[in-house]
């Protein structure tokens, strides 16, 4: 068999389409396999067959003509995509509070003012989102208080607590919602995150291709089999975020101010989805001189957030910020000694200075995206701060690492895919491993190992490319011609 480097443009493209059958085939394999409480170590390599498959599928993908590319990433991306409607949630239980929230809000209820077990609300529930009986047996449900003899419990993860979703994010939940069939149950929640991922793969490619770029680039998100797996099958919210960063950064990349600042305003509108995308800020200030530039991008940013929050904090009782500070504790982001966070950091210093020292060096990175980042490129730096950012908070769910694959997406530095597999190991194989450092610390070093490999090697290449014109230009002249 023939190297993918030495492939014909035409059985590249072969290649490519057979890679990527295969792929649909094992994540369909995949989205149908129960083995996450019983089998966690199976489904991990359900997972990481998948991402060999990905690998295969760029690599061949390198080799197609530039005149297939478009139509074939948009073709893979649809196949890709749809396995994750093929069956209910399989390792998240986040889409059914999101099921919830909606249904709350469209009964005039503020979604942050109750929490799911709270009786006032009993009216609301259904035999889906809250089983009694025999139906109440499975590692997925959570028990809560009731009267009589038979079990109540619910689908939805820590219904002892409030929501901790932004305000747009509420907003989506109430527009599925509303827009459902009744009986519907976790479908509509996909089926909207499908298309949203479908539609990330639009941004991509348009902005790629309006930028000159190499629409090869797209595939990283097209293709990547986190994206039916958690944005798609576990309907991840996520992905509305990525969608929102993803079209802001590619305004932002505009010179004309009335762009940048509806790029903010996108930006803005992404925070106010999930919070995490406001780790791309940075980025979007790449190479910023004039005050008046970076308040393009910061004002509308920052006004959008507030005026998402009003609606919620003027009819809202409780406080619209809800299970925040409770989840950041009981994730350990607080103490370190408390839990796997951090544990790159903490393989070489004490725990205490853990969060300290991730700050410094996050601010260091993201300085320096400021200073030296190219304007025409945020997304270069976005990628370089959003990455050493997990790749030191080393984060237990694999599904925060979508907003990565979209950047490496627009940059191309594949490198940075390995974080997003790094969290997929440390997820799944978590209930195996107790939830422990070792083995995030062995998922997020190996990752992060790769990423400082390629940027030497990157810098080598850049340099005696560079170096090639200087020699060219001193060399002697033949006159004897």
């Amino acid at each position: 068999m023939k190297p993918l480097a030495a492939l014909s443009p035409r059985a590249a493209l072969a290649t490519t389409a057979l890679a990527l059958a295969a792929l649909t085939t094992v994540l369909a394999l995949t989205l149908v396999f129960g083995g996450y409480f019983s089998d966690p170590v199976g489904l991990f390599w359900c997972y990481a067959a998948c991402w060999v498959l990905f690998t295969v599928a760029l690599l061949a993908l390198r080799r197609v003509p530039a005149r297939h590319v478009a139509w074939l990433i948009a073709a893979g991306a649809v196949a890709v995509t749809v396995t994750g409607l093929l069956g209910p949630p399989r390792t998240s239980t986040d889409s059914y509070r999101y099921a919830w929230d909606g249904r709350v809000q469209a009964a005039g209820v503020s979604p942050y003012d109750h929490t799911p077990q709270d009786q006032a609300l009993g009216r609301l529930r259904d035999p889906w989102l809250f089983p009694t009986g025999a139906a109440c047996e499975g590692p997925d449900l959570a028990r809560i208080p009731h009267t009589g003899s038979a079990p109540h419990c619910t689908r939805i993860n820590r219904p002892a607590v409030h929501t901790i979703y932004p305000p747009v994010a509420e907003a989506y939940f109430m527009a599925v919602d509303g827009l459902s069939p009744a009986g519907a149950r976790h479908k509509p929640l996909q089926t909207g995150a499908a298309l949203i991922s479908l539609g990330v793969t639009g941004a991509l490619l348009l902005i790629l291709r309006r930028r000159g770029n190499d629409l090869h680039k797209a595939a990283y998100w097209a293709w990547c089999p986190a994206v039916p797996l958690e944005a798609v099958n576990n309907a991840h919210v996520d992905i509305l975020g990525v969608l929102l960063a993803v079209t802001g950064l590619g305004l932002v990349a505009s010179r004309a101010l009335t762009r940048r600042a509806a790029g903010g305003v996108l930006i803005g509108a992404a925070i106010a989805t999930k919070l995490m995308p406001a780790v791309v800020l940075p980025g979007a200030l790449s190479g910023v001189r004039r005050v008046r530039d970076a308040a393009a991008v910061l004002l509308p940013a920052a006004a959008f957030v507030v005026l998402a929050y009003l609606p919620y904090v003027l009819l809202s009782h409780g406080s619209v910020f809800g299970y925040l500070g409770g989840y950041v504790e009981e994730e350990g982001y607080d103490d370190a000694s408390a839990g796997s966070r951090y544990s790159l950091l903490r393989l070489v210093l004490p725990d205490t200075w853990a969060f300290p020292v991730l700050l410094a060096v996050v601010a260091g990175v993201s300085l320096y995206v400021m200073w030296r980042g190219d304007p025409r490129r945020p997304w270069s730096g976005a990628l370089l701060v959003t990455g050493w950012s997990f790749a030191l908070l080393t984060p237990g769910y694999s599904w925060y690492t979508l907003i990565l694959i979209a950047l490496v997406a627009l940059d191309g530095r594949w490198e940075w895919l390995g974080i997003s597999f790094a969290g997929a190991a440390v997820y799944v194989l978590g209930p195996t491993y107790d939830y422990g450092a070792t083995l995030s610390s062995l998922a997020y070093g190996a990752a992060t190992a790769l990423v400082l490999v390629m940027t030497v090697i990157r810098r080598r290449t850049a340099r005696d490319q560079a170096a090639v014109p200087a020699v060219a230009a001193t060399a002697p002249v033949d006159e004897r011609r």
